[in-house]
Formats: structure tokens, sequence, C-alpha cells
């Protein structure tokens, strides 16, 4: 009972993140949709860390959302959505951020002006 209740509250903790993480998972899921190939490179990197990781969850169990494993069992994110998402670290510092949102945001007008 004790496991059962210890477990609810860290799924409500797990929530909450992804409530304030919402612009960098809404970037992730972005990158994904429309890849670029900047995006896919450092995704590539980040992947084969976490795919070593002891908090790689496979199955499913520890995700904030259910049914969008491989997921991270610490902070419970879809890692095909994280990794994608430049303005994220890893909640264990085995990858950093790679640019703010801002930066991002800065970056991405710089690639579409010349594209221009």
């Amino acid at each position: 009972m004790l496991e059962k209740i210890l477990r609810i509250k860290e799924m409500k903790f797990k929530l909450k993140e992804v409530l304030k993480n919402r612009n960098k998972i809404l970037e992730g899921i972005k990158n994904k949709m429309f890849k670029q190939e900047h995006v896919e490179v450092e995704a590539r990197a980040r992947w084969s860390i976490c795919k070593e990781c002891e908090f790689l969850d496979t199955k499913g169990s520890d995700c904030a959302m259910p049914g969008t494993q491989p997921c991270c069992a610490d902070c419970g994110c879809s890692l095909s959505i994280k990794i994608r998402s430049l303005a994220s670290e890893c909640p264990k510092k085995k990858w950093a951020a790679y640019l703010t949102e801002d930066e991002e945001l800065d970056l991405i007008k710089q690639l579409e002006d010349e594209k221009d």
C-alpha cells in the first residue's frame, strides 16, 4: 500500500514537471515532426548516451505519459521527444542543453532568413 502511494506521488510530480516544461516538450515534438539535420545530429549523440543509461525505461513503467517509451525513469520524459529539444538537458547531467530556448529561436530565425 505504501509503495502504491509513493508511486502516485512520484507520478504527480512528473506530471507537474511536464506542465512546467511544456515549451521544451513542444520544441521536441516540432523537431521530431519537422526533421532538421542539425537537430538529428544532436539527437543521435544524446540517444547514444541514453541507451546506455541505467535510467532508460523501455517498458514505460516510469514514463510521465503512458505509451511514450522509451523514456527516462528519472524525469519521466519520452526520449524520442526530449533528445530533440535542444533547450533540454539530461536530469542526471549526462548531456547538456545545446541552446537556451531564446537562442534556438534566434538560430531558427537566422536559418529561415538565409533560405530567403
